[in-house]
C-alpha cells in the first residue's frame, strides 16, 4: 500500500542538497533578457500544487511543487466554499471528479443552475467542513496514474496552504462567486479575511462582478487582481459578452485588475490540424496597457502543438524566450517544467560550444520529426546538433546497402501497399513480413517511407504533415551526407540478420558496410568516428579482423540486471562500448523506478563506453517519475547514473539539454535538475492487493554473448522482383490451395495495416 508521502521520501536527498538553491532567477538572467511587463523573469504557477502526479489540491502535491519548482513558485488554489463559509482548495465546483465523495455520501448529489447551464454532482455547498473530513482525494485524470489515491489526502482549507506550507506565494482563483451568492455564501468576505490573516499574492476570477466588487478593498494591498478569460465563445456572466469580446477592450479590464489570464491557446492559436498558427498580439497589447499576462492550461501528458514534437520545455520556451514577448507566468500542472524552462533553458547562448558528454547520437535521423533513416530525417539531425547519425544497414536484392530501421518492408515504408505479393514468412526474421532483400533498389526507391508511431494506440502520432516525407538513402549517400556536415562528429553504422543475409540470401552485409566505407574515404582517419553496432558478437569479431580505427558497440537488446566480470572480458575482445535499454540502468514496476541496477558504472569501471536506448519525447515512454518530461528524464540518465551518450528519435532535445546552464554547478545545482532519487521502496511500497513486482532481469553471462563465426556466403541465383526466391521455403498451403501465411490472424493484422495506412 502507497505510504502517505512515497513520492516525498524519494525527495528527501533531493532537497537536502537543494536548500542551497534558493536563490531568485534574476541573478542569473539580465533583467532586460525578459520581455515580462517588468522585465523580471516569470513565474511558474503550480495549478493545484504538483496536480500532474498527486490528487489535485492535495497537501503532498502542493509540498511537493515546493519541492520541484522555482524559490518563488506560486501555488495555485481553486477555491470552494461548505455550506458553513470554510475555504477548501478544490479544482471542479463539484466535488465528485476528485475524491471519493460519491461512494460516501451517495444520496446527496443534486442537480444546480450554474451560470444558466443545469450541473448535476456533490456541490461542496451543500456539505459543512466537518462533513468533508472523511472524504479522500483522488486523481481526477484517469490517464494519470492512481497509485496516491490510496494515500487517503483530507481535504485541504485555504488556511492548511497558507499557515501550514512555507510557501512563497499563493493564488486564490474563485472561478463561480454568483454560484455561492445564490447560496447566501459570501465569497467576497472570505477572500478578504483570507488575505488578512495571510499573504495572497493574486486572486483571480472569470466574473467581472466578483473583481469590481472587491477591487477597492485591494487598491493598497499588494494581493494584484487578475481577469481570468475563458474559451473565447464562453459568456461572461456580468457583461453578458463573449471572452473574446472582453479582449478587445483591455482598457475596461485595468480599470479593476492588473494582469490577465489567458488559455495558451489566446497566443498561440492552432489550426484544425493541431499546428501552430501565427502568435497573436494578446500579450504585447496587454503589456501596452500595463497588465501582467499569465497562460493557462500547461499540462505535459496530453497532446499539444505538434511543433513541438512531445517536448514540453520547447513549449515553455515558445512563451517566454521566443524574441517577441514573455509571458508574466505559466500555470501548469507540471510545476518543474515552467520551472527547468525559466530558469535552465532561457536565453542559452547559441554560439557556445556543446558538450562532449554525453554523446548524442540521432537514432535514424530525427526519426520523431520526419520518417526515420530519410534524407529530411538525417539533415534534421544534423540541424538538431546530434553528434552522431545511425544508419542501419539493410540489403537489397541487388546488393545495394542502404539505410532502414527494420530489415521487414511493412515498417517505415509503404510496401505493403506496393508489393503484398512478395508477403513471406521468416521465422528467423520474427514471422510474416516483405523484406528489403526481395526488392532491388529501384523498387525501395518507388516507396515512400512511413514515420514511425510507436505509441498510436494512445492516439500520440508524430508530426502528421511529414509523415511520408523524404526520400530513401544508400549507405554511401549517408555516408557522404555526414562526411559534408561538419558538426557531425561521426557516424553510426548498425548492422543486423548478418548470418541469414549471408547463409540464405547469399549477401554480406558487413563486407557491403566495409567497402561503403572504403571508397566514402573512412578508413583510417581521425576526422570522423566510425561506430559499428551489432547485437551479434560474431559480426563485430569479424570486422575487427579489417584492423581499422573503428568503435565496435555491441548490443545487448534484452533487459538485465547485472553481467559477470567474465562476461565484460569477453565483451572486451570484440567491443570498445556497449549499448543497453533504459530498464538495464533503473528497474520498473508499474511505471514507478524501483531501483539501480549499477550496469552502467560496472561497465565503465572497465573502460567501456555505455550508450543507453532508446529515448522518445512522448510521456507514455517515461516512468511516472520523470513527470511526463523528456529533458527531467535525460537528466536522470545522464545526471544520475552517468551513462556516455544517449540514443534518441529527439536529438534536438537532448541536444539542448545538455547546454542547458543549471548542469555542472554541485551544491548550487537547483532542485528542479537534481535527477530524481532512486532507490528500493523509495517510490513503490506493492502490497497484497496490488499486482506483484516483476520477475528480475537476467544477469548477463559469457554464454549470452558467445557464438559461432559468420557462415561463409551461399550464392544464390537472381530472380526477378515480384516472385518469392528460391533459397526461401515455400509457403505451407492449405488444402484449398491457397498459400497460408503465418498465423490465422495475419491476414487480418494485414488488412487493418493497409486501412490504417490509407486512411492515415
Amino acid at each position: 500500500m502507497f505510504k502517505a508521502s512515497i513520492m516525498l521520501l524519494c525527495l528527501i536527498v533531493f532537497a537536502a542538497h537543494a536548500h542551497h538553491a534558493k536563490r531568485s532567477t534574476s541573478n542569473n538572467n539580465t533583467s532586460s533578457l525578459w520581455k515580462t511587463l517588468t522585465g523580471d523573469a516569470p513565474l511558474a504557477i503550480a495549478r493545484g500544487g504538483f496536480s500532474g502526479i498527486f490528487p489535485d489540491s492535495s497537501i503532498d502535491a502542493y509540498e511537493f511543487a515546493l519541492l520541484t519548482g522555482l524559490p518563488n513558485i506560486i501555488l495555485w488554489c481553486d477555491v470552494q466554499l461548505t455550506s458553513d463559509g470554510a475555504g477548501i482548495c478544490f479544482p471542479e465546483l463539484t466535488l465528485d471528479n476528485g475524491s471519493d465523495i460519491s461512494s460516501l455520501f451517495d444520496r446527496r448529489k443534486k442537480s444546480y443552475l450554474v451560470n444558466g447551464a443545469t450541473r448535476t454532482g456533490w456541490f461542496s455547498v451543500d456539505f459543512t467542513l466537518d462533513d468533508l473530513t472523511n472524504i479522500s482525494l483522488t486523481q481526477g485524470i484517469y490517464s494519470r496514474t492512481n497509485m496516491f489515491d490510496q494515500n487517503f489526502f483530507q481535504v485541504v482549507t485555504v488556511e492548511d496552504v497558507a499557515r501550514q506550507l512555507k510557501r512563497p506565494g499563493l493564488w486564490l482563483s474563485i472561478q463561480h462567486d454568483a454560484f455561492f451568492s445564490q447560496h447566501n455564501l459570501s465569497m467576497k468576505s472570505f477572500v478578504i479575511s483570507a488575505s488578512r490573516s495571510g499573504i495572497v499574492n493574486y486572486i483571480s476570477s472569470p466574473e467581472v462582478n466578483f473583481l469590481r466588487s472587491i477591487v477597492t478593498q485591494f487598491k493598497e494591498s499588494p494581493t494584484k487582481l487578475i481577469f481570468h478569460f475563458l474559451g473565447q465563445n464562453d459568456i461572461e456572466p456580468t457583461t453578458n459578452q463573449t471572452y473574446n469580446s472582453l479582449l478587445i477592450n483591455l482598457t475596461y479590464i485595468k480599470t479593476f485588475a492588473s494582469g490577465i489570464l489567458v488559455p495558451k491557446t489566446y497566443i498561440w492559436p492552432l489550426d484544425r490540424d493541431l499546428y501552430l498558427r501565427p502568435h497573436t498580439s494578446v500579450v504585447l497589447d496587454a503589456h501596452s496597457k500595463g497588465l501582467e499576462v499569465f497562460a493557462s492550461d500547461f499540462s505535459n501528458d496530453v497532446p499539444f502543438a505538434y511543433d513541438y514534437n512531445y517536448d514540453p520545455v520547447a513549449e515553455c520556451l515558445n512563451f517566454i524566450d521566443n524574441g517577441n514577448f514573455s509571458v508574466d507566468g505559466m500555470l501548469s500542472d507540471f510545476p518543474i517544467t515552467p520551472s527547468e524552462a525559466i530558469d535552465c533553458y532561457s536565453h542559452m547562448d547559441n554560439n557556445l560550444s556543446r558538450a562532449a558528454i554525453p554523446l548524442v547520437i540521432a537514432h535514424e535521423g530525427s526519426s520523431g520529426v520526419f520518417p526515420g533513416c530519410t534524407d529530411l530525417a538525417y539533415k534534421q539531425a544534423i540541424s538538431d546538433g546530434a553528434d552522431v547519425l545511425d544508419c542501419p544497414v539493410q540489403m537489397t536484392k541487388d546488393g545495394t546497402p542502404f539505410c532502414l530501421g527494420s530489415i521487414n518492408l511493412i515498417h517505415g515504408t509503404t510496401a505493403a501497399q506496393n508489393f503484398s505479393n512478395l508477403i513471406m514468412n521468416i521465422p528467423e526474421l520474427d514471422g510474416n513480413g516483405i523484406f528489403s532483400f526481395s526488392l532491388d533498389w529501384s523498387d525501395i526507391q518507388r516507396l515512400q517511407p512511413m514515420i514511425s508511431n510507436p505509441h498510436q494506440g494512445a492516439s500520440l502520432y508524430r508530426n502528421p504533415r511529414n509523415k511520408n516525407a523524404g526520400n530513401f538513402v544508400t549507405l554511401s549517400d549517408f555516408l557522404a551526407l555526414a562526411n559534408n556536415a561538419d558538426s557531425v562528429l561521426g557516424v553510426l553504422i548498425h548492422i543486423e540478420n548478418a548470418s541469414y543475409l549471408a547463409e540464405k540470401e547469399g549477401l554480406s552485409v558487413t563486407d557491403a558496410v566495409v567497402d561503403a566505407l572504403s571508397k566514402a574515404g573512412y578508413n583510417n582517419q581521425t576526422r570522423k568516428k566510425v561506430m559499428i553496432q551489432s547485437s551479434s558478437s560474431a559480426v563485430l569479431v569479424k570486422l575487427k579482423e579489417e584492423k581499422n580505427n573503428y568503435e565496435f558497440v555491441y548490443e545487448i537488446e534484452e533487459d538485465i540486471r547485472d553481467t559477470l566480470n567474465s562476461t565484460i572480458l569477453d565483451i572486451k575482445k570484440f567491443a570498445n562500448s556497449l549499448v543497453i535499454n533504459k530498464n538495464s540502468v533503473y528497474t520498473q514496476n508499474l511505471k514507478f523506478l524501483t531501483g539501480a541496477t549499477g550496469v552502467v558504472s560496472k561497465l565503465q569501471a572497465f573502460n567501456l563506453s555505455v550508450y543507453v536506448e532508446l529515448f522518445q519525447n512522448e510521456f507514455l515512454s517515461q516512468a511516472w517519475d520523470c513527470f511526463s518530461d523528456a529533458s527531467v528524464e535525460l537528466n536522470l540518465f545522464i545526471v544520475g547514473s552517468g551513462v556516455d551518450g544517449v540514443i534518441t528519435d529527439f536529438p534536438g532535445t537532448a541536444n539542448r539539454y545538455r547546454r542547458n546552464r543549471c548542469l555542472n554547478l554541485g551544491k548550487k545545482t537547483p532542485r528542479y535538475m537534481m535527477p530524481v532519487a532512486v532507490g528500493p521502496g523509495d517510490l513503490l511500497s506493492v502490497s497484497e492487493t496490488q499486482p506483484p513486482a516483476e520477475a528480475p532481469n537476467p544477469v548477463l553471462t559469457v554464454s549470452d554473448v558467445t557464438e559461432a563465426p559468420l557462415p561463409a556466403i551461399v550464392a544464390k541465383p537472381h530472380t526477378d522482383s515480384g516472385t518469392r526466391s528460391e533459397a526461401t521455403a515455400p509457403l505451407p498451403k492449405q488444402p484449398s490451395g491457397q498459400v497460408k501465411v503465418g498465423s490465422g490472424c495475419f491476414m487480418l493484422n494485414l488488412v487493418v495495416l493497409l486501412i490504417t495506412l490509407i486512411l492515415f
